[in-house]
């Protein structure tokens, strides 16, 4: 039992929360339980220091749109500028993907400063100091998401400790012109022997086909061919699979009665779940910023909970880079990641608003 759970993790959710209904999915759900609640938590915040809570909802109106919008730009502008600049159109597409947190930050930041113009009776940094304790449980949540959506990933660990993401594989041998009941990935309790501790670790796929005209020579041949360039050939596969190309495909087909049961043995690569390692970094902030709003409310400096939250976020972002793969090409070639580089000046910056706070001690805004 306990090898079971420190060894790896074959990781294949459904990123739709019902099957069949691709709409609605755990990525989407996550990012709007974390406005949902930090609303809540917001309404909170204004009653106990003596603020005029119905302002909350003309606050999440600036944050939402500023979330939306800034992490949506920042992933045009600061990964994939040239693909989106010449096909400007699909900047409109987030249900593509491509949302950076950097972007968002920026936003919020502008945003909240719009906001605190047109509100008489709280101050700029006041606003965002509360706003940053909700921001990081939010962020924890959308991480979250992300590991469901089984993106935004880490490098291969090196060791048989790790998640192997086999969803995009699942979903390129669905495409197999056969007529495919199922597919299932997962990690075989009965091949522990053939870890050999650098990575490669064990992954079995089930398919499950309809009989059709097929049987079990014909079809064997045509999975040998297809399953085989599936794992191999494709860029995802190649990214998440050890499939030996060389070598044959070991593959087992039972006869279920009214189906078919293939069962392919291959080899995935186990990977740093990061999405896991951010989210829990971003909950225990947003636990220590609350517990210290708690304790001291109005006698919190301004500007001394953005500092630290941009220290802490984006300090623990540029560590967590390092373990993550690249998003796009270009920044391979790089010293640091883009994800990175966004996040020193951030760091900085946080440095010099806890200078300020403690320097000038401004503590309650007052209605």
């Amino acid at each position: 039992m306990i090898n079971s759970i420190l060894y790896y993790v074959v990781w294949s959710p459904n990123p739709s929360i019902f099957s069949g209904f691709d709409r609605l999915r755990w990525y989407s759900l996550l990012f709007a339980m974390g406005f949902i609640i930090s609303q809540q938590f917001m309404i909170h915040f204004f009653k106990k220091e003596g603020h005029d809570e119905n302002l909350v909802d003309k606050l999440t109106i600036y944050m939402v749109l500023a979330t939306i919008i800034g992490a949506r730009l920042g992933h045009v502008l600061f990964y994939e500028p040239q693909r989106y600049l010449s096909n400007p159109i699909d900047i409109l597409k987030v249900w593509e993907g491509g949302l950076a947190s950097h972007g968002a930050a920026i936003a919020i930041l502008f945003a909240l400063w719009l906001y605190a113009k047109r509100t008489p009776g709280q101050s700029y940094l006041w606003v965002v100091d509360r706003i940053v304790i909700v921001v990081a449980l939010t962020g924890a949540l959308i991480r979250f998401g992300n590991l469901m959506n089984s993106e935004i990933g880490g490098k291969a660990t090196g060791t048989d400790s790790g998640f192997v993401f086999a969803r995009e594989t699942e979903e390129i041998l669905a495409t197999m012109n056969l007529p495919i009941i199922s597919i299932n990935a997962y990690k075989p309790e009965d091949r522990q022997g053939e870890l050999s501790g650098d990575g490669r670790v064990p992954v079995n796929f089930d398919i499950e086909i309809e009989k059709g005209g097929f049987d079990e020579s014909n079809l064997k041949s045509v999975l040998e061919r297809d399953v085989k360039y599936a794992l191999t050939r494709f860029a995802s596969s190649k990214k998440y699979m050890a499939e030996d190309p060389e070598a044959p495909l070991n593959l087992v087909i039972k006869d279920q009665g009214d189906h078919y049961l293939a069962v392919v043995k291959t080899f995935g690569l186990a990977k740093h779940p990061t999405q896991i390692y951010e989210s829990i970094t971003y909950f225990l902030i947003f636990l220590l910023l609350f517990l210290g709003w708690r304790k001291y409310k109005e006698k919190i400096p301004e500007g001394l909970y953005l500092g630290l939250f941009l220290i802490s976020v984006f300090g623990m972002r540029f560590v967590w880079e390092f373990f993550k793969e690249n998003q796009v090409d270009f920044e391979d070639n790089l010293t640091f990641n883009m994800g990175q580089a966004l996040s020193i000046p951030l760091v900085i910056i946080g440095l010099g608003l806890i200078v300020y706070s403690l320097k000038n001690k401004k503590g309650k805004s007052t209605p």
